[in-house]
């Protein structure tokens, strides 16, 4: 990024519309924020208003980066909650509302202007557009290393035959990028989805637009740090490991500002307080996964005969995106007993690093990982889908600070 003398720099960050992109690259703009530079933070309306919509009057009132919005494309009765669809619609909109927008910034502040734009790489072709602003462009990878390296390796797959034109590996094998990484098998790699062909197409082409960007962007940054993944990170030249993207490595001023979508309950904060060290059990799959209502009556059963306190965040939609069903007085057993805290959002960092949490039931997405990781807290693995099998080879495989549980057993 060059960098005018008496000028001062001014970064513009662009994140994929999804909680799992927002938080670490909202997280990194506030890291960098710190260091003097200017970020103004784009998402789309959706998102921003979510975001806002989850801070305090105080948090936006100290906030130390720019929020600011670009419409999605989509009309105002379709569903933003469709990942899909929003980035289907962002493929067509985004280059163009983007570039009119850094057009805007720069032209209202010559001392200001945007010279470089930090995106994610799922959505690494914006970066063609402002490069023609003569803006360097600088890509952003939320998952590990060794999930970007595999997406990295797609040509050479194809090259080989050994997957299709939908991303299908035309072999049972096992795809070996080290000797120091865990393998991927047929039906772990990211975009895989065998039950789902279109939803597999879907991801397979956010796959090839992520191989793309981070070919074309001059530094590749991602949420990881050396000594957790070096024999992923040897493999990709032109890789920055910037994390752990941590609440607690940015200025404590701007460290309690929400990075969530969701507003987080802290009354759980207080009821951790109460529980003895090292016992409470914190349940979390993140902001996608889902599970059927069977799957769900076991799990809460199993938490309240395990006599362990609890503390489960519930999303409204967990149960296959509807609402969930507890079993019969299960919420009057445990809530007379006290064992148990049922939120809806929680603030993960805080509760991970209480002195009374014992363990994480997680997805195993890479935020989550990486945040259980640092804090010192063994995992019990529950993968959803994508990244996160691959994520649990590395917590119970590579590093041994978890185990796995098998969903189709008793």
């Amino acid at each position: 990024m060059a960098i005018t003398t008496g000028k001062k720099p001014h970064i513009l960050a662009f994140p994929f519309p999804a909680q799992g992109h927002v938080i670490p690259l909202i997280k990194l703009s506030r890291l960098i924020a710190t260091h003097g530079i200017k970020v103004t933070f784009v998402t789309t309306e959706h998102i921003c208003e979510k975001l806002l919509s989850s801070m305090s009057d105080h948090d936006k009132g100290q906030d130390n980066i720019v929020l600011t919005s670009i419409p999605d494309g989509l009309p105002p009765q379709d569903d933003r909650c469709d990942a899909f669809k929003v980035f289907e619609s962002l493929k067509n909109t985004a280059g163009g509302y983007l570039t009119n927008l850094i057009e805007k910034i720069n032209e209202s502040n010559s001392d200001e202007k945007i010279s470089c734009v930090i995106a994610d790489v799922t959505i690494g072709w914006v970066l063609e557009n402002v490069e023609k602003l003569g803006v360097e462009g600088v890509a952003f990878a939320p998952a590990s290393v060794a999930t970007l390296a595999m997406t990295l390796h797609i040509p050479k797959l194809i090259e080989e035959g050994r997957i299709d034109e939908n991303g299908t590996l035309t072999g049972i094998e096992i795809i070996n990028l080290s000797d120091n990484l865990p393998p991927w098998i047929k039906d772990e790699v990211t975009w895989c989805f065998p039950l789902d062909l279109n939803l597999q197409k879907i991801f397979f082409e956010c796959s090839l637009i992520t191989q793309k960007a981070a070919y074309r962007a001059k530094w590749l940054l991602c949420n990881t740090f050396y000594e957790l993944e070096s024999s992923a990170c040897d493999l990709i030249p032109n890789l920055l490991p910037i994390g752990p993207l941590l609440k607690t490595n940015i200025n404590s001023k701007f460290s309690s500002n929400s990075s969530s979508l969701c507003r987080e309950d802290t009354t759980c904060l207080s009821w951790l307080d109460r529980q003895p060290a090292s016992s409470v059990i914190y349940v979390a799959f993140g902001s996608y996964a889902v599970f059927s209502q069977h799957q769900l009556d076991e799990l809460a059963l199993g938490l309240e005969l395990s006599g362990r306190p609890f503390l489960w965040v519930v999303r409204h939609d967990l149960a296959n995106r509807s609402r969930v069903e507890f079993p019969d007085g299960f919420l009057e057993r445990v809530g007379c007993s006290g064992i148990g805290k049922i939120v809806e959002w929680a603030p993960q960092e805080k509760v991970l690093c209480h002195r009374s949490i014992g363990c994480f039931l997680s997805h195993c997405g890479w935020n989550s990982t990486v945040e259980g990781l640092s804090k010192g807290v063994p995992f019990l693995c529950w993968p959803y889908c994508m990244d996160q099998l691959h994520n649990q080879k590395y917590i119970c495989d590579k590093w041994r600070i978890g185990l796995r549980i098998d969903p189709d057993g008793n």
